[in-house]
């Protein structure tokens, strides 16, 4: 079985820049900058001969390259018990169609439809008990945070192993835009 989601990856520069962020959170578990990516799908637990299905329905997505840009910070989870703080995507529209299309291709190659909405982001920690006033500080520090935007020129399908340490991700198969 593989574990399988389709994201963005991220330039290193950026990578660098949202790593800064990474202070003033007890508890937090922060994500290896190498991990850093936006979540187009989940797909989850997949036996090897549908990730081939998968495979072919993303290599049929066609979208036009486009520029992102990261702004602001989040959390989900209630304030006091928040489960993770991340680093919000700016709107886009071309962001929005190119999930979309990743959806349309998901369900085409057998698997149910998302529920969730689209909330594009990238996930800078995890969090365990109790984080009210730490999470309100983080927000409140950061909450100015802007970085440039960059070019998207590709799609990934990745792979994740879980560990105790945390995931770690496989680029199975990229797929350029345009």
């Amino acid at each position: 079985m593989l574990r399988l989601f389709v994201g963005l990856g991220l330039p290193e520069d950026l990578r660098e820049t949202l790593s800064m962020l990474e202070r003033g959170l007890p508890g937090a578990r922060w994500i290896e900058s190498d991990n850093y990516h936006v979540t187009l799908r989940f797909i989850g637990e997949v036996a090897g001969d549908r990730a081939e299905d998968i495979d072919s329905a993303l290599a049929a997505v066609r979208a036009q390259p486009f520029a992102l840009s990261l702004a602001g910070v989040g959390h989900f989870g209630k304030l006091r018990k928040a489960r993770s703080v991340w680093a919000a995507v700016e709107a886009n529209d071309a962001l929005v169609r190119l999930q979309a299309s990743v959806e349309s291709a998901i369900v085409r190659a057998g698997f149910p439809a998302e529920a969730r909405k689209f909330r594009p982001h990238v996930t800078l920690a995890r969090i365990k008990g109790e984080t009210g006033h730490h999470v309100a500080n983080f927000l409140s520090e950061h909450g100015d945070f802007r970085a440039p935007p960059f070019d998207v020129r590709d799609f990934v399908l990745y792979e994740s192993h879980l560990t105790r340490h945390g995931a770690m991700y496989r680029v199975l198969q990229s797929y350029p835009l345009g």
